[in-house]
């Protein structure tokens, strides 16, 4: 048996940072993912560990439970906000928002 990832990349505004992002499950490359994409990726029941990648910027890395026919949901995005932007230059894990989606249908 096995159970489902969802990871859908919106935010609300403009995202500074474009093109495709890496998604990095348990350290390995399972794909990317666009702007307004939603990518629906098979898990082994266990502990995870999800992050998305864009060159040098990352998100914080998030780990995450799935049991057997479960299906989790995250939701990612690029800074949106010069702020976040131009901090991300030194501390490049801030560039790209990653945060499980308790309510995937918002």
């Amino acid at each position: 048996m096995s159970a489902t990832l969802n990871l859908r990349r919106q935010g609300t505004g403009i995202e500074l940072r474009r093109g495709p992002f890496e998604i990095a499950l348990d350290g390995r490359s399972v794909g990317s993912i666009e702007w307004h994409q939603t990518v629906e990726l098979p898990l082994e029941p266990g502990r995870h560990t999800l992050q998305i990648q864009a060159g040098r910027h990352t998100s914080r890395a998030q780990a995450f439970d799935v049991s057997d026919e479960e299906s989790v949901s995250f939701r990612c995005h690029g800074a949106m906000l010069w702020p976040r932007y131009v901090a991300s230059i030194v501390l490049p894990s801030l560039a790209i928002s990653l945060r499980r989606d308790h309510h995937p249908g918002r």
